[in-house]
């Protein structure tokens, strides 16, 4: 199978439970939601260390040359758009066979392979869920027709709300803020990238 990456970059995890962690960011081309709030370039190949990639070894190899710290720790961040629609168990194996360990960024829609190393989940509005466990949920909020609570059954280690980025967003945060003191299950998750200014 080939695989089309928007863009492949070594930089810090941005938000969420593994904010400041270095990763190579592996950002899939595409996605199978199309939400209003998206902030995220996820279209075309066009990206630094971008395009298609015929097999699992060869997308492999472009993440071995954007590593650049110790070997032992390294890490890739499978995001997108939907990296789902690609993410397969070869993929997965051939990451691991190189020593990575793989931290997935899903809206949850589809199923998984196995061997992920940390699950996170982002859900969206209006649409059923299929990944009910991982490591990490992963709330954008607010949302319209979102309830957060109806989440804390589901199976993960940690619960984030992320303030929806745009024209709102320092009331977003301040709600976010409200709702993560009031229910203090929910943790705050900033997007450091766009404060800090790496990719």
């Amino acid at each position: 199978m080939s695989y089309r990456v928007k863009e492949m970059i070594y930089t810090l995890q941005g938000e969420g439970a593994n904010t400041g962690a270095a990763v190579v960011l592996c950002r899939f081309e595409g996605c199978n939601l199309d939400c209003s709030f998206c902030d995220t370039d996820f279209a075309g190949i066009n990206g630094f260390s971008g395009g298609e990639y015929s097999s699992s070894d060869s997308l492999a190899e472009a993440a071995c040359r954007c590593w650049q710290g110790d070997v032992p720790s390294r890490k890739i961040l499978c995001t997108g758009g939907e990296p789902l629609l690609q993410l397969d168990s070869e993929l997965v194996d051939t990451l691991h066979e190189r020593g990575f360990e793989i931290l997935l960024e899903t809206n949850g829609t589809l199923a998984a392979p196995d061997g992920i190393d940390w699950i996170c989940v982002s859900p969206k509005s209006g649409e059923d869920i299929l990944i009910r466990l991982g490591d990490e949920l992963k709330l954008i909020y607010p949302q319209e027709g979102i309830d957060p609570e109806k989440y804390l059954f589901l199976d993960f280690r940690h619960f984030f709300l992320q303030p929806m980025s745009g024209v709102n967003l320092e009331k977003n945060v301040r709600l976010a803020i409200e709702y993560c003191l009031e229910h203090p299950r929910w943790r705050l998750s900033m997007q450091m990238h766009k404060y800090t200014g790496i990719p």
